[in-house]
């Protein structure tokens, strides 16, 4: 007999939506995705695509109002947080589930030292004395390479460069040794070299406290390497969803190939590099049917009108496509 292990964290048919100026926003319009113990979910998308809200809502630190949650559930270890009480979820942030936010000098408390913040953590959620947690502390900073740890944990926020802040945050995820980590673009405003630095250090710890990682990125080239599935997102809606390698091998949605397609390559030198033709849609009026409609060069009549769902596209992946067999045959020639 075989037994089925639930996944650690269950996003289903997830709605959240703004009341603004111009009308509702439907910031994330029936999300469903799922990440297993100790496993690599990038979910990927432009800006505006739902992806930092949906980590948000997960999270529950989605600015409410003008945000709402309006549907769906977000299952962690089998337990609804959204209907949990705010004191059980305060009490699993840090300890079973954290967050690295992208601007970490706006994360991080620029009064406080980054040991006195570090230290926190451990007097909070252990218990610990305050030399006890300083001294995990400076551990903990030596672990993600900040040089001379001892000393700099006497710093500010402000004396760090980019990439090392990125390092602390780093370190205050996996300080409490949580379940899963969501890092919501960690590698934002960094150059090429810091941004390597950072994601193999991400990935090293994952890897060594087995924790589940949420990665959330626009950028398709820091994936490759360090996710096992890929969630694209487009306009609040999950357009496809697979294995890293077989996504990029044969994408099953137009708009996953059009993202692929773009990436610059060095065997097309002095060629002109593809752009996806359009805008997305504004989230106050998303047109009827598949939301990339307008901008795909496959679209026909019944996508303008209907929805597609989620289609079963092979092992492990789906795609919100009418046309996912063709888009698949046209991928693997």
């Amino acid at each position: 007999m075989t037994t089925t292990t639930a996944p650690l964290l269950d996003v289903r048919d997830l709605h959240v939506e703004f009341h603004t100026r111009d009308g509702v926003a439907k910031a994330v319009n029936g999300v469903s995705y799922t990440v297993e113990a100790g496993r690599t979910l990038a979910v990927l998308g432009e800006s505006g695509s739902g992806k930092s809200v949906t980590a948000q809502a997960v999270m529950g630190i989605l600015d409410t109002p003008p945000g709402r949650i309006t549907a769906g559930q977000v299952l962690f270890r089998g337990q609804d947080l959204l209907t949990m009480g705010e004191e059980h979820r305060r009490r699993l942030r840090g300890a079973k589930l954290a967050m690295i936010f992208q601007d970490a000098l706006s994360a991080l408390n620029p009064v406080m030292t980054v040991g006195a913040q570090l230290g926190e953590m451990y007097e909070v959620h252990q218990g610990m004395s305050r030399s006890d947690a300083r001294a995990r502390a400076v551990q903990l900073m030596d672990r993600v390479r900040i040089p001379a740890a001892k000393q700099r944990a006497g710093d500010y926020p402000h004396q760090f460069s980019g990439g090392m802040r990125q390092r602390i945050m780093i370190a205050m995820a996996v300080a409490l040794e949580p379940d899963l980590i969501i890092a919501d673009e960690p590698t934002t405003a960094l150059d090429v070299t810091v941004q390597a630095q950072v994601m193999d250090l991400l990935a090293e710890l994952r890897r060594e406290y087995a924790t589940g990682l949420v990665l959330i990125t626009h950028d398709l080239g820091v994936v490759a390497d360090v996710a096992d599935h890929i969630a694209v997102m487009y306009a609040g809606r999950v357009m496809e969803s697979a294995p890293v390698a077989e996504l990029y091998a044969r994408p099953a949605h137009p708009y996953t190939r059009g993202l692929l397609d773009s990436i610059p390559r060095l065997d097309r030198k002095g060629r002109e590099l593809y752009a996806i033709k359009g805008l997305p849609p504004s989230l106050t009026a998303v047109p009827p049917g598949c939301p990339f409609n307008p901008r795909c060069p496959m679209a026909q009549d019944i996508c303008r009108t209907d929805r597609p769902p989620l289609h079963p596209a092979g092992p492990g992946r789906v795609s919100a496509c009418h046309f996912w067999k063709e888009t698949l045959e046209g991928s693997a020639r």
